[in-house]
């Protein structure tokens, strides 16, 4: 099931008995969890509800089994079970209790539907015998990380319920700032319909004043200005990136990957390849593609590696306390121009 159905199904208080949650979007799974909790209604903790994880699953059939005395149903929501994993040949007694649990599911799905909610809550998953069991009598839905287009109408809904404008370029923009994280998303845009007030507008320049700026969008902004020569501002992103306390290591390990991937776009584009292909670069985060190919036209082939060069040399010599770090990081800076 897609998820906006899901939450249709959820926003019309409709609670099934079976359920397989996964994915690496938790904010929108740990809200349509809440919503089965808040449907179900009163829950008291070992009676009506029991909450299991991998290292009490092995306990599930028994709780299932169990009455929940002085209720009609009970809750039994199960985290990070590794039920859903294809184990290895060496790990005979786990595939006995997957499928173990899988049968007994399926002989008594009768009784599941009349007297227990059970959800499953995984990050990622195989689809297994417990899986296909779950999928034929129950909902299994993947909270997948959303696209550009997703996350703006997400944002633009909420906007609306409080009655602040906003475009869909400058929504955007917001999200190059901010990420693709749909629970910082909701945190940055809260902050924006605060500024902005009834009525008001949401502008890329409240963004630019307001925003929290991922790693990745300031280490943009430093490319940006090394590819436009412009030393003194790449050393003051990369000063303002230590006083908001940004780890040094971070910052290098951020930096080497954006190159990487700036020479890998290089080498793409000369050899006509895909660039998210060679980048590999997730469903959500295709829109980089325009700004890896635009950056990396500020730099030549040899320059690309030498940087990443010196960025390897770096990290060893500073490790071995032959440079300051901070100190070898503003000379490499330099060293571009």
């Amino acid at each position: 099931m897609e998820v906006n159905l899901l939450e249709k199904r959820l926003k019309e208080e409709k609670i099934d008995s079976l359920y397989l949650l996964y994915g690496e979007e938790r904010f929108l799974l740990e809200n349509c969890l809440n919503k089965i909790k808040k449907i179900f209604g009163d829950r008291v903790n070992g009676i009506n509800y029991i909450s299991l994880d991998n290292l009490t699953v092995s306990n599930i059939i028994t709780d299932i089994q169990t009455p929940a005395f002085g209720f009609e149903k009970k809750l039994i929501i199960i985290k990070d079970s590794g039920l859903f994993k294809k184990q290895l040949k060496s790990k005979k007694a786990e595939d006995k209790q997957i499928l173990k649990i899988a049968e007994y599911i399926k002989e008594n799905i009768e009784y599941i539907n009349n007297s227990v909610v059970i959800v499953f809550v995984e990050y990622d998953i195989d689809r297994n015998e417990l899986y296909k069991i779950i999928e034929k009598n129950g909902i299994v839905c993947e909270f997948a990380k959303l696209k550009p287009n997703d996350l703006i109408k997400r944002l633009k809904q909420i906007c609306i319920a409080y009655k602040v404008n906003v475009d869909e370029s400058t929504l955007r923009y917001f999200i190059e700032i901010c990420g693709t994280n749909m629970q910082e998303l909701i945190n940055e845009i809260r902050k924006q319909i605060e500024y902005a007030g009834t009525n008001g507008t949401i502008t890329k320049d409240s963004i630019d004043k307001l925003a929290t700026k991922q790693i990745d969008s300031v280490i943009f902004d430093l490319t940006d200005s090394l590819g436009k020569k412009d030393t003194k501002v790449a050393l003051q992103v990369l000063e303002d990136m230590l006083y908001q306390k940004e780890p040094i290591q971070k910052i290098l390990i951020t930096l080497y990957n954006h190159f990487k991937k700036l020479y890998l776009t290089k080498i793409a584009i000369k050899e006509n390849r895909n660039i998210a292909q060679s980048l590999g670069l997730k469903p959500n985060q295709m829109f980089l593609t325009t700004k890896y190919s635009m950056q990396a036209k500020y730099f030549k082939e040899e320059e690309l590696r030498r940087i990443l060069q010196d960025l390897i040399d770096l990290d060893y010599n500073s490790k071995n306390g032959k440079i300051d770090p901070e100190i070898g990081l503003q000379t490499i800076l330099c060293g571009t121009i």
